[in-house]
């Protein structure tokens, strides 16, 4: 049985630094251009190079996005790009467009290429394919079950990497290829500025009723026809493993640091526990579901890992996340009983907040004093993004955060 990496998404150089942290063995990101991300806020090449040293200064990989299919004009600059690239050594390159494949073996042929899922990968002529130009790994297509991810390892290479989708964002086209924002708004999904259409609200109109909306119902339930939820496969790990993938790909480019470090907090737990003991994994399962759950979420299901989802892998009632935490920020410095934070969402003096260890622990502690960067005392954080000193303080511990601790505010059930 292999043992398979754990590939994290990151969208800024703070949630790489989180992603390494909290589990990661390799992590992907985007530059500022020719990925399929473009509202992410993606990397500076400065960020990319100091991302990239912090990674493997770690014994973590780095992968970059490349993934747009290319027009005309994108050629000259995908080229330059891999140029700076190749200054920055990342562990590989993930595209999808042939074209842009072959430049980045004659520009810098010593860095891995990787095939995007959005090259539509679903069987295993596709991967030798691949694997004789020289692609070191191919991302499987959603759309493929247990069986034939089985199928497809007996078939390739076995030094040719399968990477797999296993938690995350759905995709209501097939692999991608969607082209409805596009068409809706002139901005291109396979250019990375996908507006995310399948999330909007739709109704009938009858033509010789303009102005006469019909909604569309499914069950009775709403209208968000096309609104997938989200994939996990925590409860699915022994499994995941048999089928013989190696890297089990998290989606995410576009999520903060609390939602990274949930996810890769939880697999990766689930994944070393499964490795050291079964009934370690199925004794932990409620653990996994609990942690899972406090992230961002619309809804769970098992995609097509099990065959065609049923209608209850779409939510017909809302497009709207779940939420049960809120992210208040990253530990980047403590001296003197004070923790320095950039501090993302507001919290005050005297509250209870919750720190959380890239170990697995939560710990409750309160908060005593928040000082600004002046040194001057203030009640409240307010201001997203101000830099704080803040003290907080737990009955379980005398120094309860250390540096990439995180901290976070669980929100009250809304009845």
């Amino acid at each position: 049985m292999r043992y398979p990496e754990l590939l994290i998404p990151a969208s800024s150089l703070e949630v790489l630094k989180t992603a390494v942290i909290f589990g990661a063995d390799a992590v992907y990101i985007g530059g500022e251009a020719f990925g399929l991300r473009a509202k992410a806020k993606n990397f500076s090449m400065e960020e990319m190079k100091e991302g990239i040293e912090f990674a493997h200064a770690r014994d973590v990989k780095v992968y970059v996005t490349a993934n747009i299919l290319a027009h005309n004009r994108d050629l000259d600059g995908v080229r330059e790009y891999f140029k700076e690239l190749k200054e920055i050594k990342p562990d590989a390159l993930i595209i999808a467009d042939p074209g842009v494949f072959e430049i980045a073996k004659e520009v810098c042929p010593e860095i891995e290429r990787h095939i995007s899922t959005q090259a539509n990968n679903t069987n295993y002529e596709t991967y030798r394919f691949w694997y004789r130009q020289g692609a070191k790994r191919v991302v499987s297509a959603r759309e493929l079950s247990m069986e034939e991810l089985k199928e497809l390892r007996a078939n390739i290479p076995d030094d040719l990497e399968i990477e797999t989708f296993i938690h995350g964002a759905m995709c209501i086209s097939y692999s991608g290829r969607c082209l409805l924002s596009n068409y809706f708004t002139g901005r291109d999904a396979n250019q990375g500025a996908c507006t995310h259409p399948c999330r909007w609200k739709y109704a009938v109109m009858e033509e010789t009723r303009p102005g006469e909306y019909l909604p569309v119902y499914e069950n009775e339930r709403g209208t968000y026809i096309f609104n997938s939820k989200d994939l996990c496969m925590i409860e699915h790990i022994p499994e995941l493993l048999e089928t013989g993938i190696d890297s089990l790909k998290i989606e995410g480019r576009m999520k903060t640091a609390l939602y990274v470090a949930t996810v890769a907090r939880t697999y990766r737990k689930a994944i070393d526990d499964y490795q050291k003991d079964p009934e370690l994994y199925r004794k932990n399962m409620p653990w996994y579901l609990e942690q899972i759950s406090n992230c961002t979420y619309r809804q769970f299901t098992t995609g097509f890992f099990y065959g065609r989802p049923d209608e209850n892998s779409q939510i017909y009632d809302s497009n709207t996340y779940v939420r049960e935490y809120t992210y208040l920020g990253i530990v980047g410095e403590v001296k003197d009983r004070l923790c320095r934070i950039e501090q993302r969402n507001k919290f005050s003096v005297g509250e209870t907040i919750e720190v959380m260890k890239p170990n697995g622990d939560n710990l409750d502690v309160k908060v005593v004093r928040i000082l600004n960067e002046e040194g001057e005392e203030q009640e409240s954080a307010p201001h997203p993004k101000q830099v704080l000193y803040v003290e907080l303080q737990s009955d379980q511990t005398e120094h309860p955060v250390e540096v990439y601790d995180i901290l976070r505010r669980q929100e009250p059930e809304e009845a």
